[in-house]
């Protein structure tokens, strides 16, 4: 396997409301092979979570493989066939984009789809084909190898959601009172956290990240001009109180009042996969119930799994999803080089 890093200048990131750099490092892993002939291969995209981006897959871990690792190994065994494997970084200075267009962060949903997909096809030798493409990702990447696929079935065929975010009265609202307690040093002002943001590591509180985190997703979900930070919660920061406008705003965003509008693009693909751990400290596992129940009753066909873990440590899943992939390519991708 071959590893790259290659930097990307995006016309589209540049400029963006948050004043982070439009200049993106891009991992690019070759198959085994790659230099050799004049083989084209499928590409799989993966979307690192919140606070991730794709360099970080290259973290060498003592007793666990990275991903790149694994899928090398995979497809050595024949266990999949060879593949280019893509992963950007969509990090916003908050920690995420969702890998959605917001007015309050930028344009990254335009930035995979209109510009790094053809950049990827014109620089490697790929297939270029929606039947062999993929996406996935975990927790926020798992939303956003959704929502993708659901939004751009002619560039994506084929979609595995590791724990992605859905069900948002479970797994974000009950965030809330807690990003309301973490705003208290600050007199809730959502304006004085961000003055200080990011806050120095010693004097970040135990619920420093619960701010951080529904403050990103104010971000992506209820952008509002002249809002501190370009966005509104969805809660009264002092009280609590559920803004239901807004927060309507948010369940727009949510894959489960999604599906019925995104249903065609989903019975389109070739593949989607999803899974989850039945233990999922954010209650993913519940959405992932919910949301398999209403593909059915669309008529989406899809796979979804449980194992037996939470939301973290769960990269042995990657192997899962990579599988059912390689499996759901065209025959002529399946060969052996």
């Amino acid at each position: 396997m071959t590893l790259l890093t290659p930097s990307f200048d995006s016309a589209l990131l540049a400029g963006n409301p948050l004043g982070d750099p439009a200049t993106r490092r891009v991992l690019v892993c070759l198959p085994p092979g790659y230099e050799e002939g004049d083989r084209r291969y499928p590409v799989v995209y993966f979307l690192p979570g919140f606070a991730s981006r794709g360099v970080a897959l290259l973290n060498d871990s003592l007793w666990e493989e990275s991903l790149p690792q694994r899928l090398e190994r995979l497809i050595r065994t024949g266990a999949v066939p060879p593949m280019i494997l893509v992963s950007p970084d969509c990090s916003t200075r908050l920690g995420g984009s969702q890998y959605v267009n917001s007015p309050a962060t930028g344009r990254y949903e335009d930035h995979i789809v209109h510009e790094l997909v053809p950049w990827v096809d014109a620089q490697y030798r790929t297939t270029a084909s929606r039947d062999e493409r993929a996406v996935i990702g975990k927790s926020s990447g798992g939303y956003g190898a959704l929502m993708l696929g659901m939004r751009h079935p002619e560039v994506f065929g084929l979609v595995a959601d590791h724990s992605g975010d859905k069900y948002f009265e479970l797994c974000y609202r009950t965030d809330f009172p807690r990003c309301v307690a973490g705003l208290a040093p600050f007199e809730h002002s959502v304006a004085a956290f961000l003055a200080g943001f990011p806050q120095p590591r010693h004097q970040r509180g135990a619920l420093w990240f619960d701010v951080v985190n529904t403050l990103a997703m104010a971000s992506c979900y209820s952008p509002r001009a002249g809002e501190p930070g370009g966005f509104e919660l969805p809660f009264d920061p002092y009280t609590c109180e559920l803004r239901p406008a807004v927060w309507e705003r948010w369940l727009g965003a949510d894959p489960l009042h999604a599906a019925e509008a995104g249903a065609a693009a989903l019975r389109s693909l070739r593949l989607l996969y999803l899974d989850c751990g039945r233990r999922d400290e954010h209650h993913l596992h519940l959405g992932g119930r919910l949301f398999s129940r209403r593909l059915a009753a669309l008529g989406v066909l899809h796979a979804y799994e449980e194992f037996d873990g939470g939301h973290f440590n769960t990269a042995h899943r990657y192997e899962v999803s990579l599988r059912a992939i390689g499996a759901a390519l065209p025959n002529g991708s399946r060969k052996a080089t």
